[in-house]
């Protein structure tokens, strides 16, 4: 057993509530801008004083609504400035926040807004309006359902707003977050204000200072607020005065950067993955796919070397004129760093980034560690391992190599599901289900899931996530999932990435194939058999993949093969591709 703790850096006052930091901000520095929000094709500026209004309007309407302290108030939209308002405005009216993805079906809404017991809903659309009457009728505690360009407000007295938000203290619950879960029904983590702003507080002036604490520090977010990784940030940004911003627009995203220039960004590694394949697709259809690939395997070997000789240190800055100063111009020009989680970063992709100036500092987390248990540092970056335990964490591997972890940031318990929190709590430590190592120096590696490993007919038990990690890394794949539980050999099955598939066909003159024939063309699978013998490299030859299958399609959120938070939700996926799995081992 070994175990790591770093101290905490920040208390928290048991007083404390998330939104004290606005209001004393709004009456301090009440011209200071804190948020940049979407007029058109540019951002306007929204001063302190502005947004403390806004939530304060917003909390009045609630509270007029007959939300009462403790109630809970559920929130599904797309990331937008409206969202950030009415989640600090329920907290200000002493009500709990209940995120919905707005990809939801109306099963899911059904499920958690009747599970939590919420009162009022903000939504966003018309498909959100319809999705939630049509399961009203079984949901009586719902009283209210507001659409998001047409909040509530209020005219209620300043002394009642601030006895109100004064009501909640540390120790009561600000969320529930359910999550999205790969099996089963989802379960409500319950978060307090103590976890969220300890957590906030100790990352931003702690753990990753260096990022928030630059001057006229901003950032951009564009993964959905109903993510507690997200949801994070934007507080670490509020308590922090990191100048936040919004968009949803995926297909304007570049565009977005580019306006609004921010210093720092976090992202989801498919979000980097897309980014480098991007970079890559335009170099080649401009002519210039040798000299991307030239200056991609210069950037990853720079960053390798840690001490680069002269040779490579000319051809770096060669490249930095030529490649890597329009890559950091693509997302506005101020990035020196990027946040990633959710899932594994692979070494290859942290070092191309790296390389190219762009410091990508992967952390380690659940929805139940209030998003980070651990992250990598500034100073302290190394790639392929998801950093040490951020302040007031202490990171334990068990017996059977399972991560614990305990602190400030570890949830409170599971919303009415008392014997899940009885399964995933032991005496404070959080059981988080990955298998993992520590070193020496307090830097975690996650290796696998515990509740997915493969235990082959052999006896052989595997870790898929390595192969798949290193597989969904290869340009042309999109997703895969390892298989071979009770099998004599390890399988995959793999899905292309139709983004970068178009490029792929005109370079190699097959633009009339459609992607059943692709699966067979020589060409391609060539190029998926270097991916798995890539993979392959990782683990042993009794744990290696033996036979894959290509899709005919791939695995997506709206398909229901893949969590919101793009993990593969492994039953269904057994369940419906069956024939599949089953063609491998014939």
């Amino acid at each position: 057993m070994r175990e790591y703790s770093v101290p905490a850096q920040v208390t928290i006052a048991d007083s404390a509530n998330l939104t004290d930091t606005i209001f004393s901000r709004a009456a301090e520095e009440p011209d200071r801008v804190v948020i940049r929000r979407k007029s058109g094709s540019g951002w306007r500026d929204v001063t302190a004083r502005e947004f403390a209004d806004a939530v304060g309007a917003v909390a009045q309407g609630l509270m007029a609504a007959g939300i009462e302290p403790g109630d809970r108030v559920a929130l599904m939209s797309r990331t937008r400035y409206e969202w950030t308002v009415a989640d600090y405005a329920i907290w200000t009216a002493g009500g709990i926040t209940v995120p919905i993805y707005e990809t939801s079906s109306a099963a899911q809404i059904e499920w958690i807004v009747g599970d939590s017991g919420a009162k009022a809903a903000f939504v966003e659309t018309d498909e959100h309006v319809k999705a939630v009457e049509s399961v009203r009728d079984r949901l009586p505690a719902l009283a209210n359902v507001w659409r998001m360009d047409d909040l509530p407000g209020g005219t209620g007295s300043d002394q009642d707003l601030t006895e109100r938000r004064k009501s909640r203290s540390a120790a009561d619950l600000a969320t529930i977050i359910y999550t999205s879960g790969t099996t089963g029904r989802p379960k409500g983590c319950e978060i307090t204000h103590l976890n969220l702003l300890a957590t906030a507080r100790n990352v931003t002036e702690g753990a990753l200072t260096e990022v928030f604490g630059l001057r006229n520090g901003s950032t951009l977010l564009f993964l959905p607020l109903a993510h507690v990784f997200a949801r994070l940030i934007q507080i670490g940004c509020v308590e922090a005065g990191v100048t936040l911003g919004h968009t949803a627009d995926m297909a304007r995203i570049v565009d977005d950067l580019a306006s609004f220039e921010p210093t720092f960004l976090l992202a989801v590694p498919r979000v980097f993955e897309k980014v480098y394949i991007g970079a890559e697709q335009k170099a080649a259809a401009d002519g210039k796919g040798r000299i991307f690939r030239a200056a991609a395997d210069t950037a990853i070997a720079y960053s390798r070397a840690g001490s680069p000789g002269l040779g490579l240190r000319l051809k770096h800055a060669l490249f930095d004129r030529l490649v890597y100063g329009k890559l950091r111009a693509a997302i506005g020009g101020r990035v020196t760093h990027a946040v990633s989680g959710g899932a594994a970063l692979g070494e290859r992709l942290g070092h191309f980034f790296d390389g190219v100036g762009i410091t990508i500092l992967e952390g380690y987390g659940l929805t139940e560690t209030t998003a980070p248990a651990a992250v990598n540092l500034p100073s302290e970056n190394r790639i392929g391992t998801v950093g040490k335990p951020i302040p007031g964490t202490t990171v334990r591997i068990g017996d059977d190599g399972e991560v614990l972890v305990k602190g400030t940031n570890v949830f409170a318990g599971y919303w009415h599901n008392e014997e899940a929190t009885k399964a995933a709590l032991d005496g404070g430590w959080f059981h988080t289900g990955d298998v993992g190592e520590l070193d020496e120096g307090g830097y975690l590696r996650i290796t696998g899931r515990k509740k997915e490993i493969i235990v082959t007919a052999g006896g052989k038990n595997v870790a898929p996530a390595p192969l798949e990690d290193r597989l969904r890394a290869h340009p042309l794949i999109s997703q895969c999932m390892v298989v071979g539980d009770a099998r004599k050999f390890i399988g995959c099955l793999i899905t292309l990435d139709p983004e970068a598939l178009e490029p792929w066909k005109e370079e190699h003159g097959k633009t009339g194939l459609s992607t059943a024939e692709l699966a067979k063309d020589p060409d391609l699978v060539k190029e998926i058999d270097a991916a798995v013998a890539d993979a392959n490299t990782t683990v042993s030859r009794a744990e290696a993949i033996k036979k894959y299958r290509i899709l005919e399609v791939d695995f997506t959120e709206e398909s229901g093969h893949l969590t919101p938070t793009l993990k593969v939700k492994r039953n269904l996926v057994e369940r419906d591709f069956a024939d599949e799995i089953e063609a491998l081992y014939a």
